[in-house]
């Protein structure tokens, strides 16, 4: 009852089935990188404006094709700035980790190099201006509500941390953007601009009253190698962890042992084998859960794995996307159960405390994927498996070395 109960708040804000994670924060990007229409993020289906919207949308989608009389093609669109705007947006919002993600590898598609340490170093720069999920207990609808993306990209147009000067799929800049869309009067899409106000500061700030002064998303680095944290919903006081290791080759482990009553103490889980050449990097949204039941029961735990968390990386604290990753030889793959780890959020530091001698000494680990290999259309991606670029460089099967 503690595990589903945990669970449940995981998935769900307050009165609402509205996850937000990747897919959200998908919507979230597309818009301030000019790739929707102004407004149509959050605008819930079957409802007037959305229809409306939708419509719209079709009607422009044709317009800027090569047969169209506006020809914006999506190479003529996605340039430097346009980058630029979607990690600011990612780290004003605590958006999705997997964005560090796909965010490079939309670059590199576009022959932008885009690096982890550069989302990092706009994160120092950018203030986390919304609470959603899982950085508070609101959804996109409360987001919405308060204000949603037009208030958001207003603000950070007038802070001056956002290109302005852009195409879309719009038109040219970024400032229609900062709207608020109504159903007009004959039906059709009527745009005002983004309320002066929000509607809810406990959920969308104003610039001058951000909830911290960095966007929440820092790069570690050591020798375990380099990983991702999201810090924003986690509190201060839970960022460093030192503790013994306790290591799994796949998410259900951790949650047989947990079930066994095994995960006693303070520990760092290892999950491993987890990356995009192993298994396509799956999401391992019931580690959280399980962890989050762990240290609301007092006991200090964190999480490293080579693995992917989307929006659920909340507030225990999580080393992600570890690169290299086990099956490349990754030094991940050579933690052993008791081994010592410092996660260190606040330095940006990620420490196997072994020496670099045993380290040498030791083999690599052995791991049994066959299963990765079949069902659920996993044989038509072998191939991709194969070609995949490590995490950091876009974990795709095309990008730069």
């Amino acid at each position: 009852a503690e595990l589903l109960e945990a669970e449940s708040k995981s998935y769900h804000g307050p009165g609402t089935c509205t996850f937000y994670g990747t897919a959200n924060s998908n919507q979230m990007l597309m818009e301030i990188m000019g790739l929707h229409l102004p407004g149509a993020s959050f605008i819930n289906p079957g409802t007037p404006l959305r229809d409306a919207l939708t419509k719209e949308a079709a009607k422009r989608a044709l317009a800027i094709t090569a047969l169209g009389n506006a020809y914006t093609p999506v190479g003529a669109m996605i340039d430097e700035r346009v980058i630029v705007n979607g990690v600011v947006g990612l780290h004003a919002t605590g958006g999705s980790t997997n964005h560090t993600i796909h965010l490079i590898a939309i670059a590199a598609a576009a022959g932008i190099r885009l690096t982890w340490q550069d989302i990092s170093d706009l994160s120092e720069v950018v203030p986390l201006l919304a609470r959603v999920y899982p950085n508070g207990l609101a959804d996109v609808n409360h987001f919405a509500a308060a204000g949603g993306m037009g208030f958001l990209i207003r603000e950070l147009l007038d802070a001056g941390l956002l290109h302005e000067d852009v195409r879309t799929v719009f038109g040219e800049g970024l400032r229609p953007y900062a709207i608020e869309p109504k159903l007009g009067a004959d039906g059709s899409v009527a745009r005002e601009p983004a309320p002066e106000t929000s509607g809810d500061e406990r959920i969308l700030a104003p610039f001058p009253k951000a909830f911290q002064p960095t966007g929440g998303l820092k790069v570690l680095s050591g020798n375990l190698g380099h990983a991702i944290i999201k810090t924003s919903a986690v509190k201060p006081e839970r960022r460093v962890i030192e503790a013994p290791a306790r290591v799994f080759d796949d998410q259900a482990e951790l949650n047989d042992a947990f079930k066994a009553g095994e995960l006693t103490g303070d520990f760092i889980a290892i999950v491993r084998f987890q990356g995009p050449k192993a298994n396509g990097m799956p999401e391992l949204h019931r580690l959280t859960t399980v962890l989050g039941v762990l240290q609301d029961r007092g006991q200090h735990v964190a999480l490293v794995t080579d693995g992917r968390m989307s929006g659920a990386s909340g507030k225990v604290p999580a080393a992600i996307h570890v690169t290299p990753e086990a099956l490349e030889g990754g030094m991940i793959g050579k933690v052993r159960d008791g081994d010592i780890v410092r996660l260190d959020a606040e330095a940006g530091t990620l420490e196997l405390k072994v020496s670099d001698a045993e380290l040498a000494l030791r083999p690599a680990p052995v791991a049994d994927l066959s299963a990765n290999a079949f069902g659920f259309g996993r044989e038509l991606f072998t191939g991709f498996r194969a070609m995949a670029t490590r995490a950091d460089l876009g974990a795709s099967a095309f990008g730069t070395a």
